[in-house]
């Protein structure tokens, strides 16, 4: 199983409409690399849901309930979706901010790469951000 983040405007579509909605189809993706990543996606796979604009925070854990499929939307069938479900919001939302002062991030794409909006997490990183969770009071 692979592990991904997944970022959203919150003011569009945040953590809390996924919970809402008990599943959504990830859509709106465009950028070439975040594509490929996407297209990676199989079911059963874990996203963690970032929000962007003024929280830049990692605030809930998703589950892919559908390998990456061409969106029905487009004409353009490299464009992706994926359907999702919320699995468990953080009980410490981790920021960027905390992302970027510890040295365990300094390659990750989240750090190297701000404006991608899906990418890979490795199982180091997807560790050490358990622990940050968890150790937040």
């Amino acid at each position: 199983m692979a592990k991904w983040l997944l970022k959203t405007e919150p003011d569009c579509y945040s953590w809390d409409n996924l919970v809402r909605d008990k599943k959504a189809t990830w859509d709106g993706v465009s950028n070439a690399l975040a594509l490929k990543h996407m297209r990676a996606m199989k079911k059963g796979d874990l996203a963690l849901i970032y929000h962007t604009g003024n929280e830049k925070r990692i605030v809930g854990v998703a589950q892919a309930t559908s390998n990456a499929y061409p969106n029905p939307q487009e004409a353009d069938e490299r464009i992706v979706v994926v359907d999702l479900k919320a699995k468990s919001k953080l009980k410490n939302p981790v920021t960027l901010e905390t992302i970027k002062s510890d040295p365990a991030f300094k390659d990750w794409e989240l750090v190297r790469i701000s404006r991608l909006g899906v990418m890979p997490v490795s199982e180091a990183i997807w560790k050490r951000l358990e622990k940050l969770n968890e150790a937040k009071s």
